[in-house]
């Protein structure tokens, strides 16, 4: 799916709030809740600087502003922030509401986020104020253990044409993408748009959706030169391992996807002139992506609960003189017409996959970004596990979108192996075509994945939240409300 536009940009950066988070929620009693609760977290650290983050619960009477007081302990400096008004005065820092954020009824909660200064220790506050009443105290009676995690998903494998656990039950991936890993890093703005510390997955498990989707960038991963030391190489895998880490805490299936990649293309349909991974290439490079791909199955292939997509939309077909060449380039890579590097087939990227002794089931993705599985059978990598999936995406622009079509080309796919739609959208701001999706789906006992996780305006890409505590857009409920019905 295309990203919110380059001028939005700005206003991604300023919604950073995670990336390696560290949650420092005290313990609340049982006994009689604290007026107001603050969560803070250290979401990236890096040589002098770090990003920090603050949500902000109102247990009280409700308010139609606020502002937010602690102490560093340690000399930092707030340089910026964003979701409120920043201020410091020596040691003590203020956060006070922007005009669009200040009323905070009884129960609700706000973030905001900044960028920071350091030197030798980097300690957390250790008290807050919201409008004067001190949080995260309570009456002194006895604390309650924090919840349980909701148990981890099911190791996944493929039988016929299904997925299936261990015990050989037949297993559906219902939920969401959380975008922002394919492009925060490679822009320069951070790792993620946006939190994921565990209050913002237990978010995303709230809706009862079972698998998140993690788009990823190639260059991030292997920490290339053209990306910030603080963004790429060991601090980006680590950052994503810890979201796996909590996705699979909420009882949630991980699935890692090689989104953008390098590779320089002009040609029909380009998302950009760069050679770096900053848009959507028609195919994966032979350069990097088989790296990517082995460094990936490493990190993973002791854990079966992670699911493998390897490129989110290949269109090869709108480089190639002919279908038939496409195909061919999309399973086999070389040199492909008009595509001006070398490129890497899904064969070779699934062959990357198993010379690491990963067994994990592999998505891939067809032509037309992914909206075409035409031919998709006929050009099937060889997968030595017999662990491969078809992947799709579909929106209510794309061609293949009625149920004409699905009947036709994804009805027999679906017959062969598991069908897992890893994106559907709609770009109304309603979720009218998206039902018809999930009905289809639905019938077939099939997968979907909604488009995405993010609080985007829906003029700039299909948004399913207005806000990181799951709140919906009017296109979300359908997602949110189907999920409920089906896991609830």
């Amino acid at each position: 799916m295309r990203h919110p536009p380059h001028g939005s940009k700005l206003l991604l950066a300023a919604a950073v709030t995670a990336a390696t988070l560290v949650p420092l929620t005290p313990s609340v009693s049982a006994a009689a809740a604290p007026v107001c609760t603050v969560e803070y977290s250290v979401t990236s650290q890096w040589g002098d600087g770090f990003q920090g983050a603050v949500k902000i619960t109102n247990n009280g009477p409700a308010t139609s502003s606020w502002d937010l007081k602690f102490d560093f302990a340690a000399g930092q400096k707030v340089t910026q922030g964003w979701s409120a008004k920043w201020t410091q005065t020596g040691t003590s820092v203020t956060a006070a509401n922007e005009a669009w954020n200040g009323s905070l009824a009884t129960g609700a909660s706000v973030s905001a986020g900044f960028i920071g200064s350091w030197s030798g220790t980097n300690p957390v506050p250790s008290a807050f104020q919201l409008n004067g009443a001190t949080c995260n105290e309570d009456s002194g009676g006895p604390t309650d253990p924090p919840d349980p995690p909701a148990g981890h998903p099911p190791a996944l494998e493929v039988s016929g044409n299904k997925l299936v656990d261990a015990a050989g039950a037949t297993r559906r991936i219902l939920g969401v993408n959380r975008s922002g890993a394919e492009f925060m890093c490679v822009q320069g703005y951070g790792i993620f748009d946006g939190p994921v510390d565990d209050a913002s997955v237990k978010a995303i498990a709230d809706w009862k959706a079972n698998a998140v989707r993690i788009p990823l960038n190639e260059e991030c991963w292997l920490g290339l030169d053209n990306i910030k030391p603080e963004y790429g190489g060991a601090h980006y895998r680590d950052a994503i391992k810890e979201l796996v880490t909590r996705v699979k805490t909420h009882g949630m299936t991980p699935i890692l996807e090689m989104h953008w990649s390098y590779g320089q293309y002009t040609g029909n349909s380009a998302g950009c002139s760069d050679v770096h991974a900053s848009c959507q290439k028609p195919m994966p490079d032979a350069q990097y992506a088989p790296a990517f791909w082995t460094s990936v199955a490493t990190a993973y292939k002791d854990d079966r609960t992670v699911v493998f997509d390897l490129f989110n939309e290949p269109y090869p077909d709108r480089a190639t003189p002919t279908l038939q060449q496409a195909w061919a380039c999309w399973k086999d890579g070389g040199t492909c017409p008009g595509i001006g590097y070398e490129v890497a087939g899904m064969q070779d990227l699934v062959d990357a996959v198993r010379a690491t002794g990963a067994r994990n089931v592999i998505l891939a993705g067809g032509l037309a970004y992914s909206n075409d599985l035409g031919q998709w059978l006929a050009h099937k990598p060889v997968d030595p596990a017999g662990n491969l999936a078809a992947a799709w995406h579909v929106y209510n622009f794309n061609t293949c979108a009625n149920e004409a079509c699905w009947d036709s080309t994804l009805a027999p796919v679906a017959a062969e192996v598991p069908l897992v739609a890893g994106e559907i959208g709609e770009n109304t701001c309603a979720h009218g075509f998206t039902d018809r999706v999930m009905n289809w789906f639905d019938d077939r006992a099939l997968s979907y994945l909604g488009w995405t996780w993010n609080t985007w305006n829906c003029s700039s890409g299909p948004a399913l939240i207005s806000s990181y505590d799951g709140t919906p857009t009017a296109y979300g409920t359908g997602l949110r409300d189907r999920l409920r019905a089906l896991n609830g």
